[in-house]
């Protein structure tokens, strides 16, 4: 049966496809009915657009996907806990849950405004923290 670690492998995935393009290592996957439908990673640099956040990436892919701007009864699986920034965007979303893997210890929604997203918005942190937490570890050491 997949699970919360299996969906979240998927989004550390994507972290590590940004890990090789020298994007920072974050990936997200959207999944509906227990389908992913969405993948994405950061893309800042490669589209030079400081909005081009792996969650913000996944929104916009799922929402083309099922035709709307809503994502009810989808689950946002992330490698980093989301910025203020992507939080209000899955906020106006209606997403139901959203699964995260390392705590964003300096820019997370949880430091700067943690009422920010929708109150029916399910939360569950740190599925998989290690993994995705050493990932950004050995990113930012190699590029400092």
């Amino acid at each position: 049966m997949l699970n919360d670690e299996y969906f979240m492998r998927q989004a550390l995935n994507e972290a590590k496809t940004a890990f090789e393009r020298n994007e920072v290592p974050v990936g997200a996957v959207v999944v509906c009915q227990g389908r992913i439908i969405a993948r994405a990673h950061n893309l800042t640099e490669t589209l030079n657009d400081v909005t081009a956040h792996a969650e913000m990436q996944a929104i916009t892919a799922a929402a083309n996907v099922l035709g709307g701007k809503y994502l009810k009864d989808c689950t946002l699986y992330v490698t980093l806990e989301p910025c203020p920034m992507c939080a209000g965007g899955l906020l106006w979303s209606q997403i139901t849950k959203i699964v995260c893997g390392a705590r964003d210890e300096k820019k997370g929604y949880s430091l700067f405004s943690p009422n920010i997203l929708h109150p029916k918005t399910q939360v569950v942190t740190g599925v998989m923290q290690e993994e995705c937490a050493s990932l950004l570890t050995e990113f930012f050491q190699r590029n400092r």
